[in-house]
């Protein structure tokens, strides 16, 4: 908002102090106050860390968990179990996975509980016993709530041992690969030591398309002094660009200094 003054007769714009959006306070605040506990939390002994974030887990997991059994009570509802299915184990095995995947609030609620929160639980031990947080300790991590979570749920059936070997394996293979996807496309593209300088010179001239040529040719930082119009010629440098090089080369103070050395 801008204000007008009038001071010794003349008209003077004076710019009002804007107000930050409530929304970014409010982000900002929580951001502070998530950096705080985190902080807090790291001092703590293991066993105080493992349990905060273990219970923090699970309560996440139990609100997950409780919409979508909200959203799926209508089918839990409809299953009716069926008389063939008392006499025939395996398919009374597959309704009750059914049922376990289909059930109300309270029970999607305790079966997600159980799955974040042993996630959880244990990510956070093998971070603090192993120093970092990789792939390994990712699926420990995932084969375990997996394996609870079929325990709990009741998805194993009559085998309750091997489905929720089964049911862990299953869990931990999808969360290294999304583990291993995650990494990939968060760390940022790694540059090549060997044309920092080539790549500064180039950038400040506006001619960073031909950092390829460069790297075509291999001419790179410790051949910058020996640059000339026949080798920039080689690796398909227009005339022009090369003669900005070389004049850069020249002024160069460190380039010039190691021309004058190599000669």
């Amino acid at each position: 908002m801008v204000r007008i003054e009038e001071k010794q007769g003349t008209m003077v714009p004076s710019s009002m102090p804007q107000q930050q959006n409530p929304l970014q306070q409010l982000q900002a605040k929580f951001k502070e106050v998530e950096n705080g506990f985190r902080a807090w939390l790291s001092k703590q002994p293991l066993p105080v860390e493992a349990t905060v974030v273990t219970t923090t887990g699970a309560a996440q997991g139990a609100a997950i968990g409780a919409l979508m059994g909200t959203l799926t009570n209508d089918i839990s509802s409809s299953f009716q179990t069926p008389p063939q299915a008392s006499l025939n184990p395996q398919a009374m095995a597959s309704f009750k996975q059914a049922q376990a995947l289909s059930g109300g609030p309270l029970v999607q609620a305790r079966n997600f509980a159980v799955m974040t929160g042993v996630n959880a639980g244990i990510s956070c031990v093998m971070k603090r016993l192993r120093g970092k947080e990789d792939v390994q300790s990712s699926m420990a991590a995932a084969f375990s709530s997996g394996a609870m979570f079929s325990l709990v749920s009741g998805m194993g059936g009559p085998n309750q041992a091997a489905n929720a070997v089964t049911s862990g394996l299953f869990f931990a293979l999808v969360q290294g690969g999304l583990f291993q996807l995650g990494q990939k496309f968060s760390q940022p593209p790694v540059e090549d030591v060997n044309y920092y300088r080539t790549r500064s010179m180039l950038n400040s001239l506006g001619l960073q398309n031909y950092e390829k040529n460069f790297k075509k040719g291999l001419l790179t930082d410790s051949t910058l002094p020996l640059l000339t119009d026949s080798a920039l010629r080689d690796v398909k440098i227009p005339p022009g660009p090369r003669l900005l090089i070389l004049d850069h080369i020249q002024r160069d103070p460190v380039l010039k200094e190691k021309q004058g050395h190599r000669g």
